[in-house]
């Protein structure tokens, strides 16, 4: 290849690169202010919730009739990585949009990463087209499909990247966090440089449109000694467990209503049903929507030992019902309030341990450990580095081999080692 033809590609990876991130930052942040509007008008009128097994059922409906090719959701974008054959449709935006609005509308417990990434995926697989290369009858076919897979699994890399980066402010994570999810040692070179360059223009869409995130603070980070190590470490396994408990509820719940409702749309409907009367039950809302005030509050505050718990079941019924959303903050909220609660028997600072907590069950449920970290150092800031990143290594092998995402390839020492321990049990069996 020529300098010219190099030049040429350069500069087209660069437009796509601009536009994905531009339209992928700006869907986020119209998310974002619609997620608060909805949020707050449903904090300020608690009887709209007695409404969620009917925006269960719109949601239901929605998919059954015009989204059943997209449902799969951040799966979806998984398994087109894996095995390229369809541009995914842009209707997934819109209808993932909608439907997360309506979920925490009406009182769902869900998260926002999941509509941002399926937005930006949807999004940079429309550019499909364009980084396809021209035909040429000297090509062989083989050769061809071989360099379209390549395109289009950068553009679901950049996709995923944006959304991401977009939704939470950290563009650093963003980008490790779409080549890490993707199993990182078969990344190359050029996806490296289009990852971190669309999460860059896509959070800076985001901060052009004056859109705020959320920020934490952990203002005491104390001496690492082999006593603190010890204690670091257990809590890890704390937190690999509730990263585990929270994937295998979600999955639960999911068979569960896959078995016993055939028809799809009547899932959330009865699940809508069943978490209204629970909610009210309980007489609370902490455990519904995204619970940034109660994440927040856990940097300050420790939490009922519970609080994790009760998180874990509403967002794995809610998104096991069939409601869309994220599960990435309910993630967050469960770690941050799990860490809050533990340092009234841990003695390190309550903000440093809800904010390992607050990445470390994200690494464990999502296998990303080196994105959690680079997360938490952007979050919280490069002086709890260490501590972080250590949380979410073992957080990351404690959490067993099943994650949030089932189309998920899981590779590497954690692969091994979880067959290696699948291996023993059936010999001991």
């Amino acid at each position: 290849m020529n300098l010219q033809k190099i030049t040429l590609l350069t500069f087209k990876w660069i437009f796509i690169c601009v536009l994905i991130g531009f339209f992928s930052g700006s869907a986020s942040a119209f998310f974002l202010v619609s997620l608060e509007w909805v949020t707050q008008f449903r904090e300020h009128n608690n009887g709209i919730i007695w409404l969620l097994p009917i925006g269960g059922l719109c949601i239901g409906l929605l998919y059954h009739y015009y989204g059943n090719e997209v449902v799969k959701g951040n799966n979806l974008l998984l398994e087109e990585y894996e095995k390229p054959q369809k541009t995914i449709p842009l209707k997934m935006a819109p209808l993932v949009l909608i439907s997360t609005l309506i979920t925490h509308l009406f009182g769902g417990s869900a998260g926002r990463e999941g509509t941002a990434v399926q937005m930006g995926g949807a999004i940079a697989d429309q550019f499909s087209r364009l980084s396809t290369p021209a035909r040429r009858p000297e090509r062989s076919q083989g050769t061809r499909d071989k360099r379209n897979n390549s395109d289009r699994k950068a553009l679901i890399i950049m996709g995923i990247s944006a959304g991401f980066a977009s939704v939470f402010g950290t563009p650093l994570a963003g980008a490790l966090f779409a080549l890490e999810v993707l199993y990182f040692s078969k990344i190359n070179f050029k996806n490296i440089f289009l990852s971190f360059s669309v999460a860059y223009v896509a959070y800076f869409t985001v901060e052009f449109w004056q859109v705020k995130h959320t920020h934490y603070t952990i203002p005491i980070v104390p001496t690492m000694t082999l006593t603190t190590l010890a204690w670091l470490i257990a809590v890890g396994v704390l937190f690999g467990l509730a990263a585990m408990l929270f994937s295998r509820t979600t999955h639960f719940w999911g068979r569960l209503f896959s078995k016993t409702i055939s028809y799809p749309p009547l899932r959330p409907f009865v699940g809508g049903l069943i978490l209204t009367l629970a909610i009210f039950a309980i007489g609370s809302t902490k455990y519904i929507g995204l619970g940034i005030p109660t994440i927040v509050d856990s940097f300050l505050t420790p939490n009922q030992w519970f609080d994790f718990l009760l998180k874990i079941l509403f967002t794995g019924f809610t998104l096991g019902a069939g409601f869309k959303g994220g599960e990435v903050t309910p993630l967050f909220f469960v770690g941050a309030t799990l860490g809050s609660a533990l340092s009234l028997v841990v003695p390190l600072p309550i903000a440093l341990l809800a904010g390992m907590g607050f990445v470390a069950v994200f690494s464990g449920a999502t296998h990303t450990p080196i994105a959690c970290t680079v997360m938490g150092m952007e979050l919280f800031g490069m002086e709890s580095g260490l501590f972080i990143g250590i949380a979410c290594v073992v957080a990351y092998f404690c959490s067993g081999s099943i994650g949030i995402y089932h189309s998920q390839l899981v590779k590497g020492a954690k692969y091994r080692l979880y067959q290696r321990i699948k291996r023993q049990n059936l010999e001991d069996f």
